[in-house]
Protein backbone atom coordinates (compact mmCIF):
# COMPACT_ATOMS: atom_id res chain seq x y z
CA UNK A 1 0.00 0.00 0.00
CA UNK A 2 0.80 3.61 -0.34
CA UNK A 3 0.92 5.53 2.20
CA UNK A 4 -0.82 9.15 1.45
CA UNK A 5 1.96 11.89 0.74
CA UNK A 6 2.07 15.01 3.14
CA UNK A 7 -1.00 16.28 4.39
CA UNK A 8 -1.33 19.49 2.51
CA UNK A 9 -0.80 17.42 -1.22
CA UNK A 10 2.79 18.50 -1.85
CA UNK A 11 3.21 16.48 -5.03
CA UNK A 12 7.06 14.45 -3.99
CA UNK A 13 7.16 11.08 -4.83
CA UNK A 14 5.49 8.55 -2.84
CA UNK A 15 6.68 5.11 -2.90
CA UNK A 16 3.92 2.50 -2.91
CA UNK A 17 4.15 0.57 1.04
CA UNK A 18 1.25 -2.04 0.38
CA UNK A 19 2.80 -5.47 1.09
CA UNK A 20 1.38 -5.96 -2.27
CA UNK A 21 -1.94 -6.65 -0.89
CA UNK A 22 -5.53 -4.27 -2.33
CA UNK A 23 -7.79 -6.00 -2.82
CA UNK A 24 -14.94 -5.12 -8.41
CA UNK A 25 -15.54 -8.55 -9.60
CA UNK A 26 -13.39 -10.04 -12.36
CA UNK A 27 -11.33 -12.93 -13.69
CA UNK A 28 -10.98 -15.71 -11.44
CA UNK A 29 -8.02 -17.40 -12.12
CA UNK A 30 -8.45 -20.94 -10.69
CA UNK A 31 -6.78 -24.34 -9.41
CA UNK A 32 -6.89 -25.01 -13.20
CA UNK A 33 -5.27 -22.01 -13.74
CA UNK A 34 -1.31 -23.33 -14.31
CA UNK A 35 1.57 -21.74 -15.13
CA UNK A 36 2.46 -21.43 -19.06
CA UNK A 37 3.71 -24.51 -20.76
CA UNK A 38 7.45 -25.13 -20.27
CA UNK A 39 7.00 -23.02 -16.58
CA UNK A 40 5.36 -25.40 -14.52
CA UNK A 41 7.24 -26.29 -11.54
CA UNK A 42 9.58 -23.37 -12.27
CA UNK A 43 10.89 -21.30 -9.07
CA UNK A 44 10.23 -18.28 -10.47
CA UNK A 45 11.77 -14.71 -8.40
CA UNK A 46 10.10 -11.47 -7.94
CA UNK A 47 13.55 -9.89 -8.66
CA UNK A 48 13.74 -11.14 -12.27
CA UNK A 49 13.64 -8.38 -15.01
CA UNK A 50 9.69 -7.36 -15.69
CA UNK A 51 8.59 -5.08 -18.76
CA UNK A 52 7.83 -1.98 -17.70
CA UNK A 53 4.34 0.14 -19.65
CA UNK A 54 5.11 3.49 -20.80
CA UNK A 55 4.42 5.68 -17.64
CA UNK A 56 1.80 8.69 -17.66
CA UNK A 57 2.17 12.17 -16.59
CA UNK A 58 2.56 12.40 -12.81
CA UNK A 59 -0.89 12.62 -11.43
CA UNK A 60 -2.26 15.74 -9.11
CA UNK A 61 -2.31 15.64 -5.26
CA UNK A 62 -5.05 16.45 -3.22
CA UNK A 63 -7.56 15.88 -0.42
CA UNK A 64 -11.25 15.46 -1.65
CA UNK A 65 -14.39 13.24 -1.63
CA UNK A 66 -14.27 9.68 -3.01
CA UNK A 67 -16.91 7.24 -2.94
CA UNK A 68 -16.74 3.46 -3.08
CA UNK A 69 -17.04 2.80 -6.97
CA UNK A 70 -14.80 5.62 -7.57
CA UNK A 71 -12.00 4.12 -5.07
CA UNK A 72 -12.52 0.70 -6.88
CA UNK A 73 -11.96 1.68 -10.29
CA UNK A 74 -9.15 3.88 -9.13
CA UNK A 75 -7.42 1.69 -7.47
CA UNK A 76 -7.51 -1.52 -9.47
CA UNK A 77 -6.04 0.83 -11.99
CA UNK A 78 -3.29 2.07 -10.00
CA UNK A 79 -2.44 -1.23 -9.23
CA UNK A 80 -2.38 -3.20 -12.77
CA UNK A 81 -0.26 -0.05 -13.99
CA UNK A 82 2.27 -0.65 -10.98
CA UNK A 83 2.33 -4.19 -9.80
CA UNK A 84 5.70 -4.40 -11.90
CA UNK A 85 7.30 -1.71 -10.39
CA UNK A 86 6.00 -2.86 -7.12
CA UNK A 87 6.93 -6.21 -7.07
CA UNK A 88 10.56 -5.54 -8.92
CA UNK A 89 11.15 -2.86 -5.78
CA UNK A 90 10.04 -4.64 -3.20
CA UNK A 91 10.61 -8.32 -3.70
CA UNK A 92 13.36 -9.18 -2.36
CA UNK A 93 12.08 -7.87 0.98
CA UNK A 94 8.58 -9.58 0.43
CA UNK A 95 10.65 -12.84 -0.75
CA UNK A 96 8.60 -15.70 -2.61
CA UNK A 97 6.96 -17.74 0.30
CA UNK A 98 7.00 -15.46 3.44
CA UNK A 99 4.50 -14.02 5.27
CA UNK A 100 5.37 -10.43 6.51
CA UNK A 101 2.73 -8.34 8.32
CA UNK A 102 4.52 -4.82 7.46
CA UNK A 103 7.55 -3.23 7.10
CA UNK A 104 8.82 -3.60 9.69
CA UNK A 105 9.61 -6.80 8.74
CA UNK A 106 7.42 -8.91 11.82
CA UNK A 107 7.11 -12.47 10.33
CA UNK A 108 3.91 -14.71 10.91
CA UNK A 109 6.00 -17.10 11.64
CA UNK A 110 7.16 -15.52 14.82
CA UNK A 111 3.84 -13.53 15.23
CA UNK A 112 1.65 -16.63 15.35
CA UNK A 113 -1.27 -14.11 15.05
CA UNK A 114 -2.97 -16.53 13.26
CA UNK A 115 -1.83 -19.30 15.46
CA UNK A 116 0.60 -21.55 15.77
CA UNK A 117 2.06 -22.57 12.48
CA UNK A 118 1.43 -26.68 12.96
CA UNK A 119 -2.02 -25.93 13.56
CA UNK A 120 -2.73 -24.71 10.54
CA UNK A 121 -2.65 -27.81 8.34
CA UNK A 122 -6.06 -28.87 6.96
CA UNK A 123 -7.37 -24.94 7.30
CA UNK A 124 -8.94 -23.04 5.03
CA UNK A 125 -7.49 -19.67 4.48
CA UNK A 126 -8.28 -16.34 2.26
CA UNK A 127 -6.08 -13.91 1.60
CA UNK A 128 -7.46 -10.57 0.87
CA UNK A 129 -5.17 -8.08 -0.61
CA UNK A 130 -2.82 -11.11 -1.56
CA UNK A 131 -0.66 -9.09 -4.01
CA UNK A 132 1.61 -11.80 -6.16
CA UNK A 133 0.79 -14.32 -3.23
CA UNK A 134 3.23 -14.32 -1.26
CA UNK A 135 1.82 -14.99 2.18
CA UNK A 136 -0.68 -17.37 0.37
CA UNK A 137 2.35 -19.21 -0.64
CA UNK A 138 3.60 -19.71 2.65
CA UNK A 139 0.38 -20.86 4.16
CA UNK A 140 0.48 -23.45 1.64
CA UNK A 141 3.58 -24.53 3.21
CA UNK A 142 2.23 -25.31 6.58
CA UNK A 143 -0.15 -27.39 4.97
CA UNK A 144 -3.23 -25.03 5.01
CA UNK A 145 -5.53 -24.68 1.57
CA UNK A 146 -5.29 -21.12 0.81
CA UNK A 147 -7.23 -18.65 -1.80
CA UNK A 148 -5.30 -15.45 -2.36
CA UNK A 149 -7.95 -12.48 -3.51
CA UNK A 150 -6.49 -9.44 -5.27
CA UNK A 151 -8.31 -6.71 -7.47
CA UNK A 152 -5.39 -6.24 -9.49
CA UNK A 153 -5.44 -8.43 -12.23
CA UNK A 154 -2.23 -8.11 -13.57
CA UNK A 155 -0.45 -8.55 -9.21
CA UNK A 156 -1.88 -11.73 -9.41
CA UNK A 157 -0.13 -12.78 -12.92
CA UNK A 158 2.92 -12.33 -11.04
CA UNK A 159 1.48 -14.66 -8.37
CA UNK A 160 1.53 -16.81 -11.42
CA UNK A 161 4.82 -16.45 -12.22
CA UNK A 162 6.01 -17.18 -8.90
CA UNK A 163 3.76 -20.39 -9.07
CA UNK A 164 1.63 -22.50 -6.79
CA UNK A 165 -1.15 -24.71 -7.00
CA UNK A 166 -4.32 -22.71 -4.89
CA UNK A 167 -6.47 -20.72 -6.50
CA UNK A 168 -5.81 -17.18 -7.67
CA UNK A 169 -9.28 -15.09 -7.72
CA UNK A 170 -9.43 -11.33 -9.07
CA UNK A 171 -12.53 -10.03 -6.69
CA UNK A 172 -13.36 -6.73 -5.04
CA UNK A 173 -12.59 -7.57 -1.64
CA UNK A 174 -16.53 -5.61 -1.17
CA UNK A 175 -18.53 -8.19 -2.69
CA UNK A 176 -16.28 -11.86 -2.30
CA UNK A 177 -17.48 -14.25 -4.56
CA UNK A 178 -17.52 -17.15 -2.02
CA UNK A 179 -20.44 -19.37 0.33
CA UNK A 180 -21.07 -18.33 3.62
CA UNK A 181 -19.07 -20.09 6.33
CA UNK A 182 -16.19 -21.21 3.47
CA UNK A 183 -12.96 -20.22 5.35
CA UNK A 184 -11.92 -21.20 9.02
CA UNK A 185 -9.53 -18.37 8.73
CA UNK A 186 -8.73 -14.91 6.87
CA UNK A 187 -5.93 -12.41 6.59
CA UNK A 188 -4.73 -9.39 5.18
CA UNK A 189 -1.45 -7.69 4.82
CA UNK A 190 -1.93 -3.97 3.88
CA UNK A 191 -4.55 -4.96 1.52
CA UNK A 192 -8.02 -3.73 1.01
CA UNK A 193 -8.67 -2.05 4.19
CA UNK A 194 -6.79 1.32 3.28
CA UNK A 195 -8.15 1.70 0.04
CA UNK A 196 -12.03 1.00 0.61
CA UNK A 197 -14.47 3.51 0.88
CA UNK A 198 -16.61 1.46 3.22
CA UNK A 199 -14.40 -0.53 5.37
CA UNK A 200 -17.40 -2.31 7.46
CA UNK A 201 -18.40 -3.77 3.95
CA UNK A 202 -15.47 -5.55 3.63
CA UNK A 203 -15.29 -6.41 7.31
CA UNK A 204 -19.01 -7.85 7.03
CA UNK A 205 -18.52 -9.84 3.94
CA UNK A 206 -15.38 -11.46 5.44
CA UNK A 207 -17.50 -12.15 9.00
CA UNK A 208 -19.91 -13.99 6.46
CA UNK A 209 -17.05 -16.06 4.74
CA UNK A 210 -15.55 -17.26 8.03
CA UNK A 211 -16.90 -19.93 9.77
CA UNK A 212 -17.64 -19.30 13.43
CA UNK A 213 -14.91 -19.42 15.64
CA UNK A 214 -12.99 -18.22 12.41
CA UNK A 215 -10.54 -15.39 12.96
CA UNK A 216 -9.48 -12.31 10.33
CA UNK A 217 -6.14 -10.50 10.93
CA UNK A 218 -4.97 -7.19 8.92
CA UNK A 219 -2.83 -4.98 9.27
CA UNK A 220 -2.70 -1.45 7.92
CA UNK A 221 -0.77 2.24 8.11
CA UNK A 222 -0.62 3.06 12.31
CA UNK A 223 -3.37 5.68 11.86
CA UNK A 224 -1.58 8.10 14.01
CA UNK A 225 1.08 8.54 10.46
CA UNK A 226 -1.51 10.83 8.84
CA UNK A 227 -0.76 13.28 11.16
CA UNK A 228 3.10 13.09 9.94
CA UNK A 229 4.50 13.90 6.34
CA UNK A 230 5.02 10.43 4.73
CA UNK A 231 8.94 11.24 4.99
CA UNK A 232 11.63 8.75 6.25
CA UNK A 233 14.01 10.97 7.89
CA UNK A 234 14.19 14.22 10.66
CA UNK A 235 11.09 15.95 8.14
CA UNK A 236 9.19 13.14 9.19
CA UNK A 237 8.30 13.50 12.52
CA UNK A 238 6.55 16.49 12.81
CA UNK A 239 3.12 16.81 12.97
CA UNK A 240 1.75 18.70 9.63
CA UNK A 241 -1.87 17.83 9.57
CA UNK A 242 -5.05 17.16 11.73
CA UNK A 243 -5.21 13.48 12.47
CA UNK A 244 -9.05 13.72 12.69
CA UNK A 245 -9.11 14.94 9.38
CA UNK A 246 -11.01 11.50 7.44
CA UNK A 247 -10.83 13.65 4.07
CA UNK A 248 -9.53 11.09 1.61
CA UNK A 249 -6.20 11.41 -0.07
CA UNK A 250 -6.47 10.89 -3.83
CA UNK A 251 -3.86 11.34 -6.95
CA UNK A 252 -6.63 12.55 -10.14
CA UNK A 253 -5.48 12.95 -14.05
CA UNK A 254 -5.64 16.14 -15.77
CA UNK A 255 -9.73 15.71 -16.07
CA UNK A 256 -9.66 15.40 -11.86
CA UNK A 257 -10.45 11.20 -12.27
CA UNK A 258 -9.19 9.79 -9.43
CA UNK A 259 -6.16 7.19 -9.94
CA UNK A 260 -5.40 6.46 -6.57
CA UNK A 261 -7.42 6.98 -3.81
CA UNK A 262 -6.61 5.91 0.03
CA UNK A 263 -8.68 6.50 3.03
CA UNK A 264 -7.92 7.30 6.90
CA UNK A 265 -9.58 6.29 9.98
CA UNK A 266 -8.70 6.82 13.36
CA UNK A 267 -7.82 4.25 15.62
CA UNK A 268 -11.20 4.57 17.21
CA UNK A 269 -12.59 4.20 13.60
CA UNK A 270 -11.02 1.06 12.99
CA UNK A 271 -12.07 -0.47 16.20
CA UNK A 272 -15.74 0.97 15.65
CA UNK A 273 -15.51 -0.77 12.21
CA UNK A 274 -14.72 -4.24 13.49
CA UNK A 275 -16.88 -4.52 16.33
CA UNK A 276 -20.23 -2.23 13.77
CA UNK A 277 -19.38 -6.03 11.27
CA UNK A 278 -20.34 -8.17 14.61
CA UNK A 279 -16.32 -8.99 14.90
CA UNK A 280 -14.80 -9.29 18.05
CA UNK A 281 -11.70 -7.47 18.77
CA UNK A 282 -9.18 -9.62 20.72
CA UNK A 283 -5.69 -7.92 19.99
CA UNK A 284 -4.45 -4.76 18.20
CA UNK A 285 -0.51 -5.45 17.71
CA UNK A 286 1.91 -2.32 17.47
CA UNK A 287 5.27 -3.76 15.90
CA UNK A 288 8.24 -1.95 17.17
CA UNK A 289 11.11 -1.18 14.71
CA UNK A 290 13.34 -4.30 15.41
CA UNK A 291 17.35 -3.36 15.20
CA UNK A 292 18.13 -5.72 12.22
CA UNK A 293 15.96 -3.82 9.64
CA UNK A 294 17.74 -0.83 8.83
CA UNK A 295 15.97 -0.35 5.57
CA UNK A 296 13.92 2.46 4.88
CA UNK A 297 10.25 1.58 2.74
CA UNK A 298 8.23 4.87 1.79
CA UNK A 299 8.18 6.56 5.13
CA UNK A 300 9.27 3.55 6.84
CA UNK A 301 12.35 3.85 8.34
CA UNK A 302 14.61 2.71 11.29
CA UNK A 303 14.60 6.87 12.72
CA UNK A 304 10.82 7.01 12.54
CA UNK A 305 10.18 3.47 13.43
CA UNK A 306 11.88 3.15 16.44
CA UNK A 307 9.95 6.70 18.00
CA UNK A 308 6.72 6.69 16.47
CA UNK A 309 4.13 3.09 15.61
CA UNK A 310 4.03 2.58 11.52
CA UNK A 311 1.31 -0.58 11.66
CA UNK A 312 -1.26 -1.63 13.44
CA UNK A 313 -2.43 -5.07 13.33
CA UNK A 314 -5.87 -5.90 14.05
CA UNK A 315 -6.64 -9.55 15.73
CA UNK A 316 -10.47 -10.23 15.46
CA UNK A 317 -12.65 -12.99 15.75
CA UNK A 318 -16.13 -14.45 14.74
CA UNK A 319 -18.60 -15.69 17.56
Amino acid sequence: MREPRTRDGSPHTRHKTCLPRPSGTGLSLSREAREPPGRAGRKSTTREPIIQEPVASEPEATRRDAGVAESVRANRGWWDRNADEYQTEHGTFLGDDRFVWGPEGLDEVEAELLGPPDELKGKDVLEIGAGAAQCARWLAAQGARPVALDISHRQLQHALRIGGSFPLVCADAGALPFADGSFDLACSAYGALPFVAEPVLVLKEVRRVLRPGGRFVFSVTHPIRWAFPDEPGPEGLSVSGSYFDRTPYVEQDEAGRAVYVEHHRTLGDRVRDVVGAGLRLVDLVEPEWPAWNTSEWGGWSPLRGNLIPGTAIFVCERD
